[in-house]
């Protein structure tokens, strides 16, 4: 059995590389010492879904315009 030792600087991308090392087949072991999984930031500004339900309200918009000025040449 052959060992490899790494050294990465990036705990996000040491992560990503042990994931990927886990998926192959004739990888027998990984292991990484003092790894936390990475984590997102939770979200703490809560959003509206409804602010912007309004938006389109006043404007006729229909299929057909939107297709004359998305594909000008082909209407």
């Amino acid at each position: 059995m052959e060992q490899i030792t790494i050294q990465i600087r990036d705990k996000r991308k040491a992560y990503a590389l042990k994931t990927f090392l886990k998926s192959l087949d004739y990888v027998e072991k990984v292991s990484i010492a003092n790894l936390r999984i990475p984590t997102k930031p939770r979200n703490t500004v809560k959003t509206d879904f409804f602010a912007m339900a309004g938006v389109w309200s006043k404007r006729d918009v229909t299929l057909d315009s939107l297709r004359s000025s998305a594909w000008p040449r082909r209407m």
